[in-house]
């Protein structure tokens, strides 16, 4: 699926360019001081805001900028209220497409993207169609480097992980989302540091796009999707060609 591969998300975090790095970290931002404001600064009473400091560290957010971003939060210095909304979308080759938002204005986000998707071959879908085509998973992606894969396998079990996938690249380990923070917790007392952890949407069914526009078309909506700034995260079943 290029550039919207398992990886791709990893790597587009860590070797982001600075433009790229400023649009990631100022989502992050705002999910940080939403989690603050809603359950308190203490990670270790507020597992949203736990969720969201993984994703921070993952992409390697300065420490500065997300204690900022909580105090932000509890100190409610920013007056704005943001709801959480799920679009299902139906892209270009039936690709099914979930798209995470934070908004503090529904109206406005709604034309928006709405706006985007008439202009590039997506449309809003009947409410269950696309969710059913998804399952709500843990997912923790190691890097290979110098890892030993026994251990890390074995590790990972014995900490309640579902399943491990391994590829050239390096180690995905799913697990059930309730079970996320302890297992990243134990892997990285165990020398395994995660590259990216999250709770994700993980396709059910793939959509292979094989002509080369629709193909090129999905990719470029799934960018625009990413890029829109009340875009928390985007999950799509595209199997896409890797000369996209």
């Amino acid at each position: 699926m290029a550039g919207h591969s398992k990886w791709a998300k990893v790597k587009h975090f860590k070797g982001a360019i600075d433009a790229k790095r400023a649009r990631i970290f100022a989502k992050l931002s705002r999910e940080l001081t939403v989690a603050a404001r809603l359950g308190g600064g203490d990670p270790e009473m507020n597992p949203r805001l736990r969720m969201v400091l993984l994703k921070a560290r993952a992409a390697n957010m300065p420490s500065d900028n997300t204690d900022r971003a909580i105090r932000r939060g509890v100190g409610g210095d920013d007056a704005a209220h943001y709801e959480d909304l799920t679009y299902e979308i139906f892209g270009p080759g039936g690709v099914a497409i979930l798209a995470e938002i934070s908004t503090d204005n529904r109206n406005r986000t709604a034309a928006e993207i709405r706006s985007l998707l008439t202009k590039n071959g997506g449309s809003i879908a009947t409410a269950g169609s696309v969710t059913r085509l998804f399952q709500r998973r843990g997912q923790i992606f190691i890097a290979r480097d110098t890892v030993n894969e026994d251990r890390l396998m074995e590790v990972a079990v014995e900490a309640g992980a579902d399943d491990f996938r391994a590829d050239q690249e390096g180690f995905e380990i799913l697990t059930d989302p309730a079970r996320l923070e302890t297992v990243v917790k134990t892997l990285e007392t165990a020398g395994f540091p995660s590259a990216s952890a999250e709770i994700a949407f993980l396709p059910l069914v793939h959509a292979t796009v094989e002509d080369a526009a629709h193909a090129a078309a999905a990719a470029r909506l799934l960018d625009l999707l990413e890029d829109h700034d009340d875009v928390k995260a985007v999950h799509a079943n595209a199997d896409l060609p890797a000369t996209v």
